[in-house]
């Protein structure tokens, strides 16, 4: 079933008559495929005029299925796909850019869509000239950044955001503006837990989520390659439970073999860390101490997680509660069901993880980098990283 189409409104721009008039809209659709497989993150960019909820529809040309969408409510009607905005990412001011996700099979071939239509109206082609120029907003339209069809996805923040933008009352608030450039240092430290090898971490002032510098992370193939930056603000405010959000860039999807990005030190499981990485091609957690995972990596339990994308932003946020044990994970703003703990074991996701009764985690630092247990190398960025006692939002 194809979605509704949604109107196109809001505050209205002055448009100057032209024999060519600027395009209504702009969509860059970058896949990552991999044998019968992909994942593609899609930017819609708003024309000169304002956009109050839309959809966004395309056809594939070969056999692509869409399994699974995130930041969109997507639908496939035979070869045509759409997309409707949820319900904080409906609202682009002129110039404006939201993204999101989708996951899909296919067999046989799986070319890239080229033809996209928003609401009605063809995109990266130009839109209609005006006969007369419409009224001029009562109030000012701020803008955010574009993109040329012709061109790369900007890796600046986009114009629209998930619920809870900004840090709030979070203790640890950085997107690394303050770093002078090169090694991390003051709020930051490079660590290289138990031996050092050839992974670096850097401050990165050519790409960045928002202003103008993030963490660049080089993690080499092997486990000794490892590194990470470290965050050396007093965290002891937010215990038992904690919120934390941070975006990540991968270069390359998440492996088979086990990766660590993320890794928070448990003062309750003897100091062994609580770690959040990916195996089997998607997202999971894992506990150092034993070895469990979140989700277990059965096909169902994988298939209840979500890959990442590459090449663009992910926005990762989640809850641990020390006091009850639970644990919660959100991906751009959706939960994830495969990364749930809720104390009650369910197959195929928190069964292994329960095993060990009364886990009642108590964390006390955060790092970010990269940890290979395989052959699996990656280049990756964090920016805008927040830990609270109350959940901050994409």
């Amino acid at each position: 079933m194809i979605a509704a189409v949604a109107a196109a409104g809001g505050a209205a721009v002055a448009l100057a008559p032209a024999a060519d008039a600027a395009p209504a809209c702009q969509v860059a659709y970058q896949g990552n495929p991999w044998a019968g497989g992909f994942t593609a993150n899609v930017r819609i960019t708003a024309g000169a005029q304002a956009i109050n909820g839309w959809t966004l529809t395309w056809t594939y040309t070969g056999d692509q299925r869409v399994t699974n969408g995130w930041n969109a409510t997507v639908r496939q009607s035979d070869q045509t796909v759409t997309a409707t905005n949820l319900s904080w990412n409906g609202s682009l001011a002129p110039g404006g850019s939201t993204e999101f996700g989708v996951q899909g099979t296919w067999t046989s071939a799986n070319p890239t869509p080229t033809a996209f239509t928003l609401n009605g109206l063809s995109c990266n082609e130009p839109g209609p000239t005006p006969s007369s120029p419409p009224p001029s907003p009562s109030g000012p339209v701020s803008p955010s950044g574009s993109v040329s069809p012709s061109g790369p996805v900007s890796p600046s923040a986009s114009g629209s955001t998930g619920p809870g933008g900004g840090c709030g009352s979070a203790a640890l608030c950085d997107g690394f503006e303050n770093q002078p450039g090169g090694t991390p240092s003051g709020s930051w430290s490079v660590v290289y837990p138990n031996c050092s090898g050839t992974g670096t971490a850097t401050i990165d002032t050519s790409v960045a989520r928002s202003g103008r510098r993030s963490v660049r992370v080089a993690g080499g193939a092997g486990y000794c390659n490892h590194v990470f930056v470290r965050s050396t603000v007093d965290l002891s405010s937010i215990r038992p439970v904690w919120y934390g959000r941070f975006y990540v860039r991968h270069t390359t999807t998440l492996p088979a073999t086990h990766v660590t990005f993320a890794a928070m030190r448990d003062a309750a499981d003897n100091g062994k860390d609580l770690r959040i990485g990916g195996q089997n091609g998607a997202l999971q957690w894992n506990r150092e101490s034993d070895d469990a995972t979140l989700p277990e990596q059965s096909p169902t339990g994988v298939s209840l997680s979500r890959p990442l994308a590459t090449a663009s932003w992910t926005c990762v946020e989640y809850r641990v509660d020390g006091t009850a044990g639970h644990l919660q994970t959100w991906i751009d703003g959706a939960p994830v069901t495969g990364l749930v703990i809720d104390g009650v074991a369910t197959r195929d996701i928190d069964s292994q993880w329960l095993n060990r009764a009364n886990w009642r985690p108590n964390l006390t630092d955060l790092r970010l980098g990269w940890e290979s247990y395989g052959n699996d190398a990656d280049t990756l960025w964090f920016d805008d990283v927040a830990l609270g006692a109350s959940r901050i939002g994409c």
